[in-house]
């Protein structure tokens, strides 16, 4: 210690001193709370997994979830309850013990008195469903069936409104119906185009399944231009998808991913009854295309072409010389209709109406009754191996009009076709409800281990062309089968006043 240091050195000095201790404590202090920080988060590693991304993201950055579209398109899809009465009469059960056990005694078997019968009250028939409200102002769309024969309609909102509803017009061959209801603060649905639809896109089911409450179900689409053929006349372009459709769910409404409506859903294909993932929607094009006729006249109107077709198989492509198959084969054309005018002819394939592909039936149907009656179209076909586009001015379709149905040596054997056939007399064609000048010949027998008959060829029927050549005996079918060589055989053939092409194939085949 230096003597001659001053009192505030000496201060100074030790000031320093017991900072410096401090410090050094503080260090140690340091050095053991770190070391034991150390130590319990080695162990916590052991057993709870390292964070590697903050927690904020997690919570705010994009998220694997619908929430948002189903937010958006929740308030405007609809319960519908329907009621009617049931199409019954007492008279039509007298004598059932089951109507008893659900009716009670107000309907008893043995009281055969006016009494008896004024007592009885058919039973209430109620239907649930659902819709998609379409419009500010109350417009709904549905499924034909969910309302069909209803005398009462009620609507119920996802905010528990509830509304009576009108019909404003129904459309059976597409199970459509526009109802209407007067409210206010209604959300209606944005419509996508179904035709840019994909299979593999996303979408979400949303509907009153089983009337449980207002349910989201999701899947992708399976496939597109579906036909279930489940009604007669029907105008069906489905879109398929495996989003659990179930009881309820009709009419409900079928979304992509931006929330906009794809389809109205309609059908399930089902052995028990309930979903297993193949479910139908009706595209939004063709609704809105109905909606708009229904809202504007109450009723659709579609054009006809006037003809029956059929769709052309890999045998018939064969025959006719065509490069695949594909395409719609006219059997029958309606005598004075818009394709006899525009000189289509039995035989003729039909490729393309408007400069669309028709690869079927069903399409062709679609496209021409899309097309507005009175209206000019296009339409190309394969005739003796060329193409040809004919122009035709469009009927009005007609459900009560059909197409003319117009379609002879002893009984003979046709041995390479496996049946026996006899000349059609007039009076065969009477019997048979054909034209009496009719020509062609009658199938008595068909062998049943043979090719007509793995070809679908019956008795009764009556052939009226073999390759496309008309025939008359039996000869005349044996030479048309040996001038085709080997190709398959083509068979027109009149079954019961409808004409269908058959195709038969070769021996070797």
């Amino acid at each position: 210690m230096n003597e001659h240091s001053t009192p505030t050195e000496r201060l100074s000095r030790r000031a320093t001193r017991t900072i410096g201790a401090a410090v050094a404590g503080l260090l140690i202090l340091a050095g053991a709370a770190y070391h034991g920080v150390s130590t319990d988060t080695h162990a916590a590693a052991n057993t709870i997994p390292a964070v590697t991304t903050p927690i904020q993201h997690a919570i705010d950055g994009s998220r694997d979830s619908y929430a948002d579209v189903v937010n958006v398109v929740s308030p405007a899809v609809v319960t519908i309850r329907t009621e009617g009465k049931a199409k019954m009469s007492p008279t039509e059960f007298q004598g059932d013990d089951l109507l008893r056990r659900f009716f009670g005694d107000q309907f008893d078997p043995g009281d055969r008195s006016d009494r008896g019968r004024r007592q009885f009250r058919a039973p209430k028939q109620r239907a649930l469903g659902s819709g998609v409200i379409v419009s500010r102002d109350g417009y709904i769309m549905t499924n034909y069936h969910v309302v069909q024969n209803a005398d009462e309609i009620k609507v119920e909102t996802t905010d528990n409104r509830s509304f009576t509803a009108k019909v404003v017009g129904t459309d059976k061959p597409s199970d459509l119906a526009l109802l209407k209801v007067s409210a206010t603060d209604l959300h209606p649905i944005a419509l996508g185009n179904s035709d840019a639809v994909k299979v593999g896109d996303v979408v979400l089911a949303v509907g009153n399944p089983l009337g449980i409450g207002q349910t989201v179900t999701m899947g992708i689409i399976s496939a597109k231009g579906r036909s279930t053929a489940v009604g007669d006349g029907s105008y069906e372009d489905f879109l398929q998808t495996d989003a659990p459709i179930n009881h309820g769910n009709s009419g409900g409404a079928l979304v992509n991913t931006k929330g906009e409506l794809v389809g109205i859903n309609s059908q399930i294909l089902s052995n028990s009854d309930g979903n297993i993932g193949i479910g139908f929607a009706i595209p939004t094009n063709m609704a809105h295309h109905v909606m708009d006729q229904l809202r504007t006249s109450g009723k659709v109107t579609r054009a006809q072409l006037g003809v029956t077709v059929q769709q052309v198989t890999e045998d018939m492509a064969q025959s006719l010389g065509l490069k695949h198959a594909g395409g719609a084969i006219v059997a029958s054309v309606s005598e004075g209709s818009a394709a006899e005018r525009a000189g289509i002819k039995q035989g003729d394939v039909i490729e393309a109406f408007n400069g669309q592909p028709v690869h079927d039936f069903n399409s062709l149907r679609n496209h021409v009754a899309d097309t507005p009656p009175g209206t000019d179209a296009t339409v190309t076909i394969a005739r003796d191996g060329a193409e040809k586009t004919l122009t035709v001015k469009l009927d009005e379709a007609n459900p009560e009009q059909t197409a003319d149905n117009k379609g002879g040596e002893s009984k003979s054997d046709t041995a390479a076709l496996g049946i026996a056939v006899e000349p059609l007399t007039p009076a065969l064609a009477d019997r048979l409800g054909m034209d009496k000048d009719a020509k062609g010949v009658v199938v008595q027998d068909v062998n049943p281990d043979g090719r007509a008959a793995d070809a679908g060829v019956q008795p009764g029927d009556v052939i009226t062309q073999v390759n496309r050549r008309p025939v008359q005996s039996a000869q005349d079918v044996r030479s048309a089968v040996k001038d085709g060589g080997d190709k398959p055989v083509l068979l027109l053939v009149n079954r019961k006043g409808t004409q269908i092409f058959m195709t038969v194939r070769p021996a070797n085949g």
